[in-house]
């Protein structure tokens, strides 16, 4: 049996188009080579022993604003180097997420997607794994022969679903089939923390895509969301579904698009929410320990810059927080003036900053605080340089580089117990797996910034309209498939 030559590569982000921040080469881990290889552990299955997987590179990065066009140039061009010098191959794995944002483009994977098959030509097969926030244009559909997204959110089958894309990629190398892919739009754009996989609608939705899957007929299916901070025409709901029974799938994915279709009303936030007033009275009234809340709007793992200060100065005004006996962990702001000033003073000194609001100015400029410093971390892998502020019963985390807090391991490397703690503000949407388990009660606080759970106050221009919910009495959508 012929060995098969199949490349590995991808560039991954999620961009807000309505944040401040430009993301650089810098904010991208770049792999290559045994680097690359040994990022998929699955690439020693038993299925995967009989292939050559050529490394070309791989780009990814925290999410954050709209990369720009210097960054995208560099990582895309390497990519294309790399693959007109890489020999002949059968198949390449292209690792993405599909809410990648570039300043002055629009629709980027799809475009890169094509100067992909420009070069490996008509045969080679080319299957992507992406992230159910991404998005599936029709440019998109035809520059790829299969494509597959996660089903879960939280993404606990990210490597899950990666092993499918490259497994079934392999298994379409070896039976000799490019399948065929039902392919529809469906317009709706909603954020992640309404469509947790976690609650009804769209736990028995996504629990529908593997029935789909399971059928004769039917290689995989998928159902991606879209990503509601970016101002594009491709971002909306999308539904492929891959096989040989072109009758089957165009029947199932219309099946799938208009079950989404039919719940998009009944999409509720993943937790109950507020104001970030009314979030921390209820916390402090709560007898439930430790209470977390959702600081949602400047979210830096859906996009956010990060350094919104409009949060912290609601804290500051708040006397149950800091003039009281509780104690509030509060992760993070990143300002990397902040933190080589609460480093040049040492743990135990006092200093006057003016924190945060310096990228993402719009909620609030700079917060004056003076503070004690409470914990300095030199060595964080993220974050670079990472600190704590105390004033009062508040802990404020201060980055250098931002960082998203999803780990107990992340506070107590600064010294902070979360679960002895009072009150835990996380800048995030929906709770990542260990902070779910460990919050005793939990709520969603709407705050402004970069991503922002107020769609309609962000001002989208760019999507297709009409859209839900921006069109909340829109007349019903043609579901029909398309076949490629």
């Amino acid at each position: 049996m012929k060995k098969l030559r199949v490349g590995i590569t991808g560039i991954a982000i999620e961009s807000s188009t309505f944040s401040p921040h430009r993301s650089t080469v810098d904010d991208f881990r770049v792999l290559r080579g045994n680097d690359l290889l040994a990022r998929y552990d699955f690439l020693d299955a038993d299925w995967a022993a009989e292939v050559e997987w050529v490394p070309l590179v791989d780009a990814r990065s925290l999410p954050g604003g709209a990369v720009t066009e210097e960054a995208y140039a560099e990582l895309s061009g390497e990519i294309l180097d790399r693959l007109r010098s890489a020999g002949e191959l059968d198949g390449l794995f292209f690792d993405i997420h599909g809410a990648m944002s570039v300043v002055g483009r629009s629709d980027v994977e799809a475009s890169l997607a094509q100067e992909i098959r420009s070069i490996v030509g008509p045969d080679v097969l080319v299957s992507a794994s992406m992230d159910l926030h991404g998005h599936v244009s029709r440019e998109l559909v035809t520059a790829l022969d299969l494509i597959t997204c996660y089903r879960m959110a939280p993404h606990e089958d990210a490597w899950e679903t990666r092993e499918r894309a490259a497994r079934n990629l392999v298994s379409r190398l070896r039976s000799g089939g490019r399948p065929k892919k039902a392919w529809v739009q469906v317009p709706v754009l909603l954020p992640g923390e309404k469509t947790s996989t976690r609650l009804e609608p769209a736990k028995s939705i996504y629990a529908a895509v593997e029935s789909v899957e399971a059928l004769d007929g039917v290689l995989d299916a998928a159902i991606w969301v879209g990503y509601a901070w970016a101002d594009e025409p491709r971002c909306q709901a999308a539904v492929v579904v891959m096989g040989d029974d072109v009758p089957l799938l165009t029947k199932e994915a219309e099946r799938l698009a208009q079950s989404y279709w039919d719940a998009r009303h009944d999409f509720a936030f993943v937790a109950p929410t507020g104001t970030l007033p009314e979030c921390l009275a209820q916390a402090v009234a709560s007898d439930a320990r430790p209470f977390f809340i959702s600081d949602s709007g400047d979210n830096p793992t859906a996009g956010g810059a990060g350094d919104t200060s409009w949060s912290l100065d609601v804290l500051l005004n708040t006397p149950a927080i800091v003039d009281s006996s509780l104690t509030t962990l509060y992760a993070a702001i990143v300002d990397p003036e902040s933190v080589a000033t609460a480093v040049a003073a040492g743990v135990g000194g006092t200093i006057s900053v003016e924190l945060g609001g310096k990228v993402d100015s719009g909620p609030h400029g700079p917060v004056a605080l003076t503070a004690q410093v409470a914990a300095v971390d030199a060595d964080d892998p993220v974050a670079g340089t990472a600190v704590v502020l105390a004033v009062g019963g508040l802990r404020v985390i201060v980055t250098a580089r931002r960082k998203p807090y999803h780990l107990e391991s992340d506070f107590h490397a600064l010294g902070l117990r979360p679960r002895e703690a009072d009150v835990v503000i996380v800048k995030i949407g929906y709770l990542e797996p260990e902070l779910y388990d460990m919050a005793a009660d939990w709520l969603l606080a709407l705050t402004p910034g970069g991503v922002d759970q107020d769609l309609l106050r962000l001002g989208h221009s760019g999507i297709v309209r009409p859209m839900f919910p921006f069109d909340a009495d829109m007349a019903a959508p043609s579901l029909t498939p398309e076949i490629f």
